[in-house]
C-alpha cells in the first residue's frame, strides 16, 4: 500500500502519543509534524499537505474547526475530542471520523481504516461546507480569521468597519487595513449578526455603528458615509434594510 502522509494536532502532548503509539502498528502512516496548537497546524497543513490529520476539536487561540478554515483545500480528518457535543458538529464538515477521548486502538484502527477507504477513492471535506458549519447555528461569529500566508489574523466583529465582495474573495476593513480572505460574500454575511452588518450593496456589508450618514446620491440609490469619511454605494434595497436599523 502507498504510504499515507499524516500530520497530528492536539494541545495535549499525552494525547499526541498515545496516536503516535497506536500508528506504530501501521508503518505505512508517516507522521509529517506534530502540532500542539491550532495556529502550528495551519502553517503546517499549508506547507506539507499531508494526506490525513488528526485533528483535536478543543484547543485554545483555534480550535480544529477553524484551522480547517483556514486551510484553503480539501482535506481527510479524523477529530480526536473529549466533548461528545463535538461528535455531531465532525459529521456536518464530513470528517471521515471522530474518537472520543478516551479511545481504544480498536476504536482507531476502526477510524484509520475509514480514513484508508476514503483516501483510495479519494474523498474529502469540501472546504465551502467547513465554512458553514465552523460556528454553532444561530449564534453569529464573533472574529473572522484570515490566514496570509504563514500568517493568522483574528479579527473581532467589532473591530470590522465594513466588508467589500472581490471575485471570489472578500476584503476585511478593519481599523485601517484591508485583509483578503478566500470567501463569498453572502457567506459571511450568513456567519454576521443581522443586528449589526446590513448587506448595503451587491459589494458590500456595513458595520452600522460605523455609519455617520446617509446622503442622496442618485434618484435610486444613496452613499453611505463612514466615520472615518469612507463612502460606499448603497443600493434601494440595501437602503431598506439599513430603515429597519436605524
Amino acid at each position: 500500500m502507498e504510504s499515507i502522509r499524516t500530520v497530528i494536532v492536539d494541545d495535549e502532548e499525552l494525547a499526541r502519543s498515545i496516536v503516535r503509539e497506536y500508528l506504530e502498528e501501521h508503518p505505512e502512516v508517516i507522521i509529517e509534524a506534530e502540532c500542539s496548537n491550532g495556529f502550528e497546524a495551519v502553517k503546517a497543513i499549508t506547507e506539507l499537505k499531508p494526506d490525513l490529520v488528526f485533528l483535536d476539536v478543543q484547543m485554545p487561540k483555534l480550535n480544529g474547526f477553524e484551522v480547517l478554515e483556514l486551510i484553503e483545500t480539501d482535506l481527510t480528518v479524523i477529530f480526536v475530542t473529549a466533548y461528545e457535543q463535538y461528535a455531531v458538529k465532525a459529521f456536518e464538515v464530513h470528517a471521515i471520523d471522530y474518537l472520543l477521548k478516551p479511545f481504544s486502538r480498536e476504536r482507531f484502527d476502526e477510524a484509520l481504516e475509514r480514513a484508508k477507504e476514503k483516501l483510495d477513492k479519494e474523498l474529502f471535506i469540501p472546504q465551502q461546507e467547513v465554512l458553514q458549519s465552523t460556528r454553532p447555528k444561530g449564534e453569529p461569529a464573533e472574529r473572522v480569521l484570515v490566514r496570509d500566508g504563514s500568517k493568522v489574523f483574528v479579527i473581532p466583529t467589532s473591530k470590522i468597519d465594513y466588508i467589500e465582495a472581490q471575485d471570489d474573495y472578500v476584503a476585511i476593513k478593519s481599523e485601517g487595513k484591508s485583509h483578503l480572505k478566500k470567501q463569498r460574500l453572502a457567506d459571511l454575511e450568513s456567519l454576521l449578526d443581522p443586528k449589526r452588518f446590513v448587506r448595503i450593496h451587491r459589494s458590500y456589508i456595513l458595520n452600522v455603528d460605523r455609519l455617520a450618514r446617509l446622503e442622496l446620491y442618485a434618484k435610486d440609490s444613496r452613499m453611505a458615509i463612514l466615520k472615518d469619511g469612507t463612502q460606499l454605494q448603497v443600493s434601494r434595497t440595501g437602503y431598506e434594510k439599513l430603515k429597519g436599523l436605524l
